[in-house]
């Protein structure tokens, strides 16, 4: 498959472009012009905002799907204004880029909700979702709470209050749709959902997330 995917150098982006190309997909990846060095190698570059659809979604060309990966490094909720000035709006970029390309399936990394914390964040997250659905075009939402790995590890802290709320009735549906996921995990489920186009909109919770296929 050709797999066209934006926030290509970041912390998840960056490990999906080299699994892509391990299992055979031709990937085509959106960067700035001050980022190009740090793609991982073998994937077609394309350079543009990914803010502004006009500057890269004529260079999109024929791809199978569309991974859009772009968002604010390490959310908090002081970056309230961030969450809809960088991951909404290059959400919506995308999404208006894929659709003047005839893109067939985009993939789109939302947040887990609801969630009693992070409101603008997921707030944000959940306007994109709401604009995938509104412009009929075939899309994979993941909804990953916190993606444990490299520089991400603080959460694992809580893994015994996980546990205990997961094993608990009332708190149990919550524990698991807030979960944590590892970053490999992550991948390993974009991968998924581009490899397994849906015909509507499929959403991926963290229990689906986690499941190894």
């Amino acid at each position: 498959m050709h797999v066209f995917v934006t926030g290509a150098t970041g912390y998840i982006g960056s490990r999906l472009i080299p699994e892509l190309v391990a299992r055979g997909h031709r990937v085509s990846a959106l960067a700035r012009q001050a980022s190009v060095q740090r793609l991982a190698p073998a994937c077609r570059v394309v350079v543009g905002d990914a803010l502004d659809a006009s500057s890269y979604s004529s260079q999109i060309g024929v791809v199978d799907a569309l991974v859009h990966l772009v968002g604010v490094p390490h959310p908090s909720p002081a970056k309230a204004e961030a969450f809809r000035c960088i991951d909404l709006a290059s959400a919506r970029a995308a999404l208006a880029a894929a659709v003047e390309a005839g893109v067939p399936h985009f993939v789109y990394l939302s947040v887990a909700q609801p969630a009693p914390v992070m409101r603008a964040y997921v707030a944000a997250r959940a306007e994109g979702e709401v604009l995938i659905r509104a412009s009929g075009i075939a899309a994979s939402v993941l909804r990953p709470w916190y993606v444990l790995g490299p520089g991400h590890h603080w959460p694992m802290l809580l893994l015994p209050a996980y546990y205990l709320l997961e094993h608990l009735p009332g708190t149990r549906d919550a524990a698991r749709r807030l979960g944590l996921v590892s970053v490999g995990q992550m991948v390993a489920a974009i991968v998924r959902a581009v490899e397994s186009p849906p015909s509507g909109v499929r959403l991926w919770g963290v229990p689906e997330i986690r499941s190894p296929g």
